[in-house]
């Protein structure tokens, strides 16, 4: 049977598209269905602005360290609505440097929703199908909020990039590491963080000890970290009771944030951010320690979901985990013999370079006679928060699971922190 396309790939983030430059580069004829904008969570709406954001949150306490070594520097106001279009530039010349390395392997290009009418025929929006011998999905997963009333006047971490102007306070509610870099982020930039987390400690998964370290740091930052707590309630501020009077933690919310004793002007002297909820208001969150306190913004940094439902899939018969993720071999492949999926849509490791690294893999499978499997075992991590944390291979946790070990531990104050006197 003659097919359009040796391969088809749904998705056109990092995984997807270099599984389809690698595979154009063995001869085979490609195409890729993007829905949204090319570059997928990382380049657009993850990785990549996040980490422009932890960029422009660390000048502030840089340019109080300038000054302990005898710079005249001031960092003044931080300018939300300045950086926020540079960050869009940004985001749109890497998209369409996304775009060139597609089109310079010949890979043709759909900007639309793909779906499967059968295990070769791919649908192109509402009216157009062409086929493929082979097809990968790899669309990647998105953001959740809790099942709980109100959770649609939070914020995942799509919107946050989206702000038209820097809210004064916020609420992240969750303790990975999505909700711990953020509550860095906007605290060095300004914002009055609270951090909720139902467990008893944050950034599970990691070293014991490393997370205690982390959490101490937040909160000498000026992070307002809670842990064991979450929402019981939230709703606009407009809807509260008739007659409740604000709690002292409401009365504080009115009090600028500044910098740690540099003398610097506070970035809390800006007037106050008139964005608000889709209502048009602040949040009022009551939470299970009896906290009352009112936000400019609720964020929900409480897991990741795979986008695999409405593709088609399940009517063919590719099997779906309890969480929606494509269950694969160790080869990528699907229930189906000719369906493929890699990166976060089969929920292994939601990374952008292990979802790179299966898109590789795949192509070394399926076109270059060479079946490869990825170790998923020993891939080293990152977390943005301030400080850094890196990890690789088993925490002290797991090692002691397996035989008796002698842990070395040791810390120490970087020269350039331990002459400004910072810890």
């Amino acid at each position: 049977m003659a097919f359009d396309f040796d391969l088809f790939v749904i998705g056109g983030g990092s995984g997807g598209v270099r599984a389809a430059r690698t595979a154009a580069a063995t001869g085979a004829k490609v195409a890729l269905a993007e829905e949204s904008r090319m570059g997928g969570t990382c380049v657009i709406r993850g990785c990549v602005p996040k980490k422009l954001m932890v960029f422009a949150s660390e000048f502030r306490e840089q340019a109080g360290l300038a000054r302990e070594y005898g710079w005249d520097a001031g960092c003044g106001a931080f300018d939300w609505k300045s950086f926020r279009s540079k960050l869009h530039g940004e985001l749109d010349r890497l998209e369409e440097v996304y775009r060139k390395l597609l089109g310079n392997s010949d890979v043709r290009i759909f900007d639309a929703r793909a779906t499967l009418d059968d295990a070769n025929t791919i649908r192109i929006g509402q009216d157009e199908t062409v086929t493929a011998k082979t097809i990968l999905i790899a669309t990647g997963g998105h953001p959740v909020r809790p099942d709980t009333p109100s959770a649609d006047l939070g914020l995942v971490s799509n919107d946050i990039f989206l702000l038209e102007d820097l809210p004064k306070s916020i609420l992240i509610v969750g303790g990975g590491y999505i909700a711990c870099e953020f509550a860095c982020i906007l605290n060095g930039l300004g914002v009055e963080v609270t951090q909720y987390y139902r467990g008893a400690q944050i950034l599970r998964g990691f070293d014991d000890e490393a997370r205690g370290l982390i959490a101490e740091m937040m909160r000498e930052r000026g992070i307002d970290l809670h842990m064991g707590t979450n929402i019981v309630e939230m709703k606009p501020e407009s809807e509260r009771t008739e007659g409740s009077q604000p709690t002292q933690s409401d009365a504080a919310m009115g009090m600028p944030i500044g910098f740690d004793d540099s003398g610097s002007k506070s970035l809390g002297d800006n007037p106050k951010s008139d964005t608000k909820t889709k209502a048009g208001q602040p949040i009022w969150v009551k939470a299970t320690n009896g906290n009352e306190q009112v936000f400019d913004h609720v964020f929900f940094a409480t897991g990741r979901a795979p986008n695999s439902h409405g593709l088609g899939l399940e009517e063919l018969g590719v099997s779906l985990n309890r969480r929606g993720a494509i269950e694969v071999d160790e080869f990528s492949k699907t229930a189906v013999d000719n369906i493929y999926a890699i990166g976060d849509v089969t929920d292994r490791i939601q990374l952008t370079p292990v979802a790179i690294r299966e898109g590789m893999a795949f192509t070394e499978t399926v076109y270059n006679d060479n079946p490869t499997a990825v170790d998923h075992k020993l891939v080293p991590s990152a977390v943005f928060t301030q400080p850094e944390l890196g990890t690789v291979g088993l925490t002290e946790e797991q090692a002691r699971e397996n035989e008796e070990i002698e842990v070395y531990c040791t810390s120490f104050r970087p020269m350039k922190s331990a002459f400004a006197g910072k810890a």
